[in-house]
């Protein structure tokens, strides 16, 4: 969602049209009325899956699931979303399924993250310019298991948690806070078919 003054716009990625979907959400009263703009379009058949937005509103990132990329969308202004780049979340050379499934900037901004599923099973990494919203590989960690879906940062943002649904397990990653890679601490949640983590405070 994007805060506009008092109230909201509210993206929906979906998946069966292969657009970006865009509301206006009154706080008020809770209703939801078409964007002036309706939507951002994606490739046919890429399938959007899962968003994430800059902090400072201005860059929306989109992954999609059924190509193997994911797409970088600049406000303009009015909610009228401008495609910027488009760049693969898998290796050169990857020939298997495509599978992308989450995505997350990290805590300052600098770095994004997006899962691979199919035979990848890895996290793929981007350095972002957080001027122009762009993004460049930096590099691929495995995820340690089988068909990552969700994944979160710890508090802190030392730590991220990676849940492999078809390992069953929750692997844990320390971050490197200047490279933005990832390195495995060996610890692990052993738990069945996790596909979401969600942190709440400790009492």
């Amino acid at each position: 969602t994007f805060l506009k003054k008092n109230n909201y716009e509210l993206l929906v990625p979906d998946l069966g049209i292969d657009k970006l979907m865009l509301y206006d959400f009154n706080a008020g009263n809770g209703k939801v009325t078409p964007a002036p703009s309706k939507y951002a379009a994606v490739l046919p058949g890429a399938g959007p899956r899962h968003m994430t937005i800059s902090k400072d509103g201005k860059f929306v990132y989109l992954v999609t699931e059924l190509n193997g990329s994911l797409t970088v969308f600049r406000d303009k202004g009015g909610m009228k979303l401008e495609s910027i780049q488009t760049i693969s979340t898998l290796p050169a050379g990857y020939s298997g399924p495509f599978g992308g499934a989450d995505i997350h900037l990290s805590p300052d901004g600098r770095f994004l993250y997006s899962s691979n599923r199919g035979d990848a099973n890895d996290l793929a990494i981007f350095s972002v310019n957080t001027k122009t919203g762009k993004l460049t590989q930096a590099g691929f960690q495995s995820t340690m298991g089988i068909k990552p879906r969700n994944f979160s940062f710890d508090p802190s943002g030392k730590f991220l948690l990676v849940a492999n649904q078809e390992s069953n397990d929750i692997v844990i990653f320390r971050v490197n806070a200047k490279t933005g890679m990832l390195t495995d601490t060996g610890s692990r949640i052993h738990t069945g078919n996790p596909v979401c983590i969600k942190w709440i405070p400790a009492r």
